[in-house]
This record gives C-alpha cells, structure tokens and sequence, in this order.
C-alpha cells in the first residue's frame, strides 16, 4: 500500500522505460577529463587499450517506451565503457510475471528490487563485492550502509536508487503523494486557500458544472488509481487527512504502527467520495481502467483532481505542457479534514529501500562483478552530470560555473520523444544517483538550481504563483520535519510466504473488493457495505501484520545510525 518510489530528480522520474537493446557500460580507470561538448572525456574511457565489449541482461518491473537506438547517452556510456544492456520491461501483472521467473529460476543478470524475488534467493549478497572492486560505491552509501542490510540476514541485496544525499537542497518539485487540482479550477474560484477536503470538492463541483466540457470532451471530477500495484491512489488518503506522512498502510503513533483500513477517519473519506459520486465527480470508469486508460484522460486537460504521486502521472502532466496547456497542469494541495491538523505530506529525503537494481544469482562471478563496477563508474560525478543534467552545450548551458538551460533546452526536457532518444531514464531511474549537489555547488537536478528555478518558470506559472505569495509549488505544503529514524514504514519487507504478508495481501484485496463497492453505492446503503468491510478486515490477524512492522520499525531504531 505504500508509495513504491520518491524522487527529487524532476526530469528522471518521467519513467520513460523501455523494451529491446540500449546500451550501458562497465568500469574503468577513473581519470577525469575537461568537456568539450560531444568530445567530452568521462571515467571508464580507456582510449589506449580500448574496452571489451558485454552485454548485462535486465529486467526491470515497470512498463514504458522503448529508447531509440542511436540514444545519445547510450551511445556514449557504449563509447566510453564498452558495455551494453538487454532490457525487458514489464508487460502486464507484476505479481504473474515474478511467479514465472521465480519458479522456472529464469532471471537476467540484473533486475529490479522486489520483495518476492529477495525471499525467493533471485538476489546476490553485494557488500563484498562493492568492498572489493566499488569504492566510489560504497562512498556513496557510507552513511547509508546500515540502512541497506537486510533486517533477516544482515545481507544487502539491492542499490537503492533514491535517497542517499550529499546535501539538504529545496528542490521546486514535488514528487509525493496531494491531492490534485488543475490550476484552471483554483483561478476561476479567485485562487482561493483551500485547505479542507470539502473546500477541494467544493470547488470541483463548482467548475464542472459551470465548464461540462473542456475542449468538447466531458469533464472528469476526479480520478482514483487502483491499478496492479499502484493502489495508493484508492488506498493512503486517510492517513495524509489526518496530518501523517506516507507510511503506506499504517499510521506511525507514538513509535507503534497500526492499519487505518478500518478506522472511522477512513470510513470519513470514502464516505465522501460515496457522495461526490451520487452527485456525478467521480469518473464512471475510474474502477475499470487501466493505468494507460488513466495517464490518457490526465493529458486529455479534462480531469480536475485525483489522489496521487507526483513521479506517478508527470509524463501525462508533460504532454500537457508540450501541448502549451498550463493552465489544465495540476497543483499539489496537502488537504486534510479540520484547518486545526497540520499537513505532513512533504518528507525528507528517505533510503529508497527494496528499491533499485539487485544483481541475480544468474549472472556469472565475471558478469557480478562487471554490474558492480559499472555502477562504481556511473556514480562518479561526471557520469552523474551526464545522466542528470546531460550533455554540456547541448542540454545545458554554464554561465560563471553555474549550469543553466535555454528555453528550448527546458521544452525539450518535458518531450517525450525527445527524451527517447537524448536521455537514460530507463537506467538512471533505477540506479543509484548523486542527489544534493555537485562538488562544485551545481544542484544534481535542475529542479533545485536556484537560479534555473526561476529562470525556468512559464509566464503562466509566474503570475499564478504571484497569486498565492509563493516562489514555487513547493510552497503550498508545510515544510518537511524531521523524519523518524525508522521512516517510512511501507519499505518494510513483510517476507513473502510470512503470516504478515498473507495478512497484508488478504487485506488489499477486500479494499479492492469492498471500497469501490461502497464508493459505488447509493449513499444509503454505504454504511452498510462498509460495516460488512471492517467487519471482513477484523477476521483477519491483522496483529501478525502489525507486529511484523513494529518489530522492523524498532530494528532499525536500534540498528541505524544515520538520522
């Protein structure tokens, strides 16, 4: 039920992954070099002896678009390392797919992180490895090493690819979990403070009955994302309402997780989307579409709001912007139920744990050890300029050791088929990443470069920022505290096949069941299916569950010592 990635990186978190041959790199020596452009010297060249060229089979658990072939930074990590990978992406239900690789043993070389394929053994231990042949690497997660072992050996099988941070930077993007609004709804209502669910609702009724269409498509209220394992959209809301953070399925109180599924402030809200249903906010079809279904009507303009994660629908929020229709782009608003609770959705950044890439026990000791240093190549700064920023004079500019972008540099970041063939996300987004800054003050995303920051807001977003007092949309939430050392609690590992994680999975599939069931019905009878709900979740050993995360969450008081 958690939110399965966080990214400060603005521009890697479009997630244009892809299915067939691009290309990627192993290390070499670590010599650093002056760009010059297309010409530019980066860390794994080796132009006396030349490179051996192999190929690293990937899967990774998420489905997107193919790069083009002639990919620019492809080809230079091929020129440069000499290596390649062989990407597979997902094609349908995640849980399906693992089930047939786990049971026929048919892995590549690397995959992504998931706790399936970690309690079916699929996974390597890496610490020796990355003592022995990666010191950029272990540099990198030095104050992270803790955090990485798992809590049932001790071993750390994946390379988290968010969350290790050299520096405490505010980045002008909001990657988490709000609820959505279109601009266009807060500016027809004379950008008002909205800071209650009703005050949210109010005004989405309000529009979609003064504009029933938008560019002659009917007008979508609201949306809710409950689709394979991107549940979040149905399921978390009720513990943002109440002032929490993201901790997945459970609220954190007092130091003790427990399930908020059956509580009444959830019953609050979903009693709330029963009504703005009866009166026609919610889409007809918001139960039965697919994501695909989903990302088209956001980049259609015609949906005023949803429930989501930034990373998780930027792309259609990008086709939007190429399209030149700011003003149907969205605003994150922290909503919660009464004025007098605090929003906690803004979080500092957190270890993305059971996240990032594992290598297998597929992969030959050779291969293993390729992976591993061509991720110690990758994590050097000049790889990591080029993967995050791009390259110099063509994607970016520097003004007095600053890096900047044209606006036609801007615009291209926010195309898709641009970025297929100039940028790696399909890599970079699940490997690991300098995120903060550049030994040279540059921010490793541009989203947090104070002066390009400014310099890359639209005329529209000017004069609706200029509305409200704020520099960015950042603005709009209370600024992040402190996290609790055990934060967050949804990247516990429940241990496939364990009392716990039957529980959990028993229990996402009565919300599956029973909450569009009762979203659906007509108000009179919505306590009735909800009562039959809470009543179903209560059969259950919700305690093993509880337990499992209460023991994990004091593990790692008790084990990490980075706050």
């Amino acid at each position: 039920m958690g939110g399965k990635k966080r990214s400060v990186f603005r521009l890697s978190l479009m997630l244009l992954l892809s299915l067939g041959l691009v290309l990627s790199a192993c290390g070499g020596n670590n010599k650093e070099a002056a760009k010059s452009g297309n010409n530019e010297q980066v860390s794994g060249e080796n132009s006396e002896n030349g490179v051996e060229p192999f190929e690293i089979s990937v899967f990774i658990g998420q489905p997107d678009q193919q790069p083009t072939p002639d990919n620019k930074i492809y080809k230079l990590i091929k020129e440069k390392t000499g290596a390649s990978f062989k990407f597979e992406f997902l094609a349908g239900d995640i849980d399906q797919k693992l089930g047939v690789m786990i049971a026929g043993g048919d892995y590549p070389d690397m995959m992504t992180a998931n706790q399936k394929l970690t309690a079916a053994g699929a996974f390597i231990p890496l610490e020796d490895l990355i003592e022995e042949h990666a010191p950029n690497l272990k540099k990198h997660y030095e104050k992270y090493w803790n955090m990485m072992k798992d809590p049932n050996d001790g071993h750390i099988y994946n390379l988290p690819n968010y969350g290790a941070t050299n520096a405490d930077v505010n980045s002008s993007w909001y990657s988490g979990p709000a609820f959505w609004i279109q601009k266009d709804v807060l500016a027809e209502a004379g950008y008002p403070q909205v800071k209650t669910l009703d005050q949210y609702f109010d005004l989405i009724k309000q529009y979609k009955e003064k504009y029933p269409t938008i560019d002659g498509t009917p007008t979508i209220g609201f949306e809710i994302l409950n689709y394979d394992w991107k549940n979040w959209g149905l399921f978390n809301a009720p513990q943002h309402l109440i002032g929490h953070p993201n901790d997945g399925g459970v609220v954190v109180k007092d130091g003790k997780a427990e399930i908020f599924a059956d509580k009444d402030y959830a019953k609050r809200y979903y009693k709330k989307l029963n009504e703005m249903n009866a009166i026609g906010i919610l889409d007809k079809e918001t139960f039965t579409q697919n994501f695909d279904q989903y990302m088209a009507k956001i980049s259609s303009g015609t949906v005023l709001g949803m429930f989501d994660q930034h990373w998780n629908f930027q792309s259609a929020e990008d086709a939007l912007i190429t399209q030149k229709k700011d003003e149907r782009t969205y605003v994150g608003l922290p909503l919660v139920f009464d004025e007098s609770t605090k929003d906690h959705y803004k979080d500092r950044p957190a270890l993305n744990l059971n996240n990032g890439f594992g290598i297998t026990v597929n992969a030959s000791e050779e291969q293993a050890v390729r992976i591993i240093k061509l991720f110690d190549t990758l994590i050097q700064e000049d790889w990591q300029k080029i993967l995050s920023w791009g390259i110099e004079g063509e994607d970016y500019i520097v003004e007095n050791g600053r890096f900047m972008k044209t606006q036609e540099q801007r615009d291209q970041f926010t195309d898709a088929t641009w970025k297929l063939a100039n940028k790696a996300d399909s890599f970079h987004g699940q490997a690991p990443k300098m995120e903060g800054l550049f030994s040279d003050g540059n921010a490793t995303d541009a989203a947090a470069q104070p002066e390009e920051i400014l310099a890359a807001q639209r005329e529209y977003d000017k004069n609706f920022l200029a509305q409200y007092g704020f520099s960015t949309y950042v603005d709009f939430f209370s600024p992040a505290p402190e996290n609790e050392i055990a934060y967050p609690a949804w990247s516990v590992d429940l241990v496939d096949g364990s009392e716990a994680k039957i529980v959990n999975t028993k229990q996402n599939e009565l919300s599956t069941k029973f909450l569009p069931k009762a979203i659906l019905a007509s108000p009179a009878e919505f306590d009735s299916v909800w009562d039959e709900y809470v009543k179903e979740i209560r059969k259950l050993n919700i305690k093993a569950y509880e337990d499992r995360i209460n023991e994990v969450l004091q593990w790692r008081r008790d084990t990490w010592t980075v706050k």
